[in-house]
């Protein structure tokens, strides 16, 4: 159900993927749960709400999605904590998240990561 959620997406048919996306997500299925974040975020299908974008995220982030874990620290960094955003960038990095590894070595190489 959750390949039939991603294929909906990708064909912006963001109704059905919405649908198959959200039903996988209440049994407990990580990647359903961040593919929703981004829709929250960018208001496919759903209105953008902040709140259900950061609601997904944390729950896929609690079970080890490095992508959501890397988001929630860019929420947390434009929201002006730092040090919450520097916890979640180095949980994703010690995931394999390269991203966040590369954007820790560029807080520590400025100053910032403390």
């Amino acid at each position: 159900m959750r390949e039939m959620g991603l294929c909906l997406n990708s064909e912006e048919n963001y109704d059905g993927a919405f649908e198959h996306l959200s039903k996988v997500a209440d049994l407990g299925d990580v990647e359903a749960h961040y593919q929703l974040s981004i829709m929250y975020q960018k208001g496919n299908g759903v209105e953008n709400d902040e709140q259900m974008e950061a609601y997904h995220l944390e729950v896929a982030a609690i079970a080890g999605h490095p992508k959501a874990r890397h988001n929630l620290a860019c929420i947390e960094g434009n929201n002006g904590r730092q040090k919450r955003a520097m916890k979640h960038l180095l949980i994703s990095a010690s995931l394999g998240d390269d991203l966040s590894l590369e954007e820790l070595k560029i807080e520590y190489a400025t100053g910032r990561g403390h």
